[in-house]
């Protein structure tokens, strides 16, 4: 399978959440370097990524599953089409499943997504 085009969910007052998240791991470089090399993985292989890289959570949200030591961080994702992956949001997990409330957000972006695509994709993200 080719790889798949990887964007970023941007609001409506474009804030890009996923940006934002990055941001906050700044004083941890090596954990930012992990989750960056998990964001190419989804690029190269897409579809194809499967456990423990990448698990289904539902409703059409995946999630690329990154862990370093004790920490565990998820970045939560959709499909659009065949050839793109929306990342919404990141998240650093505190128990055994992903909050619900954290699927949920991502569902609702995923819904405003597919309204707009345009008007809610952030394509660059500067890791510097």
């Amino acid at each position: 399978m080719p790889p798949v085009e990887v964007v970023y969910y941007q609001e409506d007052d474009e804030t890009v959440p996923m940006k934002e998240w990055m941001e906050s791991r700044r004083s941890q470089p090596k954990h930012r370097t992990k989750c960056i090399e998990w964001i190419g993985l989804l690029r190269d292989f897409g579809h194809d990524l499967r456990r423990p890289t990448s698990d289904y959570l539902r409703d059409d949200i995946y999630e690329l599953r990154v862990r370093i030591q004790k920490v565990q961080y998820r970045m939560l994702y959709f499909f659009h089409g065949r050839a793109r992956a929306v990342i919404t949001h990141g998240i650093t997990k505190q128990s055994d499943k992903v909050p619900p409330k954290e699927i949920d957000r991502a569902v609702k972006m995923k819904k405003t997504y597919e309204e707009s695509p345009d008007c809610h994709s952030h394509w660059e993200m500067d890791y510097e």
